[in-house]
């Protein structure tokens, strides 16, 4: 890998499809209203960054390490988070749209996703422990044998978890919610 190494740095409205983004480490870096679409961010290391305003569909992200990096705003569709870097993974959502993303397998404990859409996201063997879902909207996101233990969706909406086959423990749920858990006996609530 390019040592490149940059610190506190902020770009701001940069197209990367034109002005490519050097393969390196960022720490404490600003992204606002970037273009990173379709671009490969493989073996790249962000610690401590802010993307906000971004747009990352499609992004190839293998072995990319995000570490502490917080997300507002931003477009991050289709994106396989499962081929990242796994360690010290660590990233937080807001108002962010992650439709057909992927987390398979992923160590996301205490992660936040808040004002997000998450529609058809795969969170199949997964930690969530502890975890919230503040306001997410969660159709026909897929939980499957994944550990979902003090996981906050009491403001989640649209989901479907057949607690038979993930691991529920201590997970809140607002009165509402509940339908979500029965979904698969196609029992009608009223």
């Amino acid at each position: 890998m390019n040592n490149n190494y940059t610190e506190a740095k902020t770009y701001t409205k940069t197209d990367f499809s034109k002005d490519p983004l050097s393969k390196g480490e960022y720490e404490n870096c600003t992204f606002i209203d970037c273009e990173l679409s379709n671009f490969n961010l493989s073996g790249f290391v962000f610690t401590a960054c802010l993307f906000t305003g971004c747009n990352l569909s499609l992004a190839k992200i293998s072995q990319t390490a995000f570490r502490e990096v917080r997300f507002n705003r931003c477009k991050l569709m289709g994106l396989h988070f499962e081929n990242c870097n796994t360690f010290l993974f660590s990233i937080e959502f807001e108002k962010c749209m992650l439709n057909l993303s992927s987390f398979f397998k992923l160590n996301l404990k205490h992660s936040k996703f808040k004002d997000s859409s998450l529609q058809e996201v795969d969170f199949t063997e997964s930690d969530l422990s502890g975890s919230s879902f503040n306001n997410c909207d969660l159709a026909g996101a897929m939980f499957e044998n994944s550990l979902l233990e003090k996981t906050d969706f009491r403001n989640a909406f649209h989901y479907s978890i057949d607690p038979e086959i993930n691991r529920l423990k201590k997970a809140k749920f607002s009165l509402q919610g509940v339908s979500g858990l029965l979904e698969k006996y196609g029992i009608e609530i009223e």
